[in-house]
């Protein structure tokens, strides 16, 4: 897992022309004002969600884990908690979800905060608990690009 400021997403070019590609999505593009939806970046391998939602709080979410695609999570407006942990520290609490490339998982995780021009890696090995309220009850914009592996 990785969480930096999107400024700084140069750093991370390294990992991968997907990774650069997608980091270079989010930073050329003002999506404050994208209509919710998912977007193609490049046919059949990167694409981007854009979703606004109000954060919930810790007890009525899940960890989450997917097998086919890398998440970049990247907070457009608002400030959220997620929660974080490797896989291995996990049990399955909702089986695995081919089609939807998702499985929900039980297990004690780390928690950070990330706002406003942050940006997070989630690679499989990551479970995540995204979505969650920070201080309190927020409204967020995020967008969500999924890089197939």
């Amino acid at each position: 897992m990785i969480k930096d400021s999107i400024k700084q997403a140069q750093s991370y070019f390294s990992l991968g022309s997907d990774i650069k590609q997608a980091l270079l999505f989010l930073q050329q593009n003002d999506l404050s004002n994208t209509q919710n939806g998912k977007y193609e970046i490049e046919k059949d391998k990167i694409f981007a969600i854009v979703q606004d939602y109000q954060t919930k709080q810790k007890e009525t979410a899940k960890l989450e884990a997917h097998k086919k695609y890398i998440d970049i999570q990247f907070i457009i407006k608002g400030k959220e908690q997620l929660g974080y942990t490797h896989i291995d520290n996990t049990s399955i609490s909702i089986p695995y979800d081919e089609e939807k490339d998702i499985m929900f998982l039980d297990g004690n995780c780390d928690f950070l905060t990330a706002e406003q021009g942050d940006f997070l890696i989630f690679f499989p090995h990551d479970a995540h608990m995204p979505s969650l309220t920070a201080e309190k009850t927020s409204y967020v914009k995020k967008v969500v690009v999924k890089i197939k592996i």
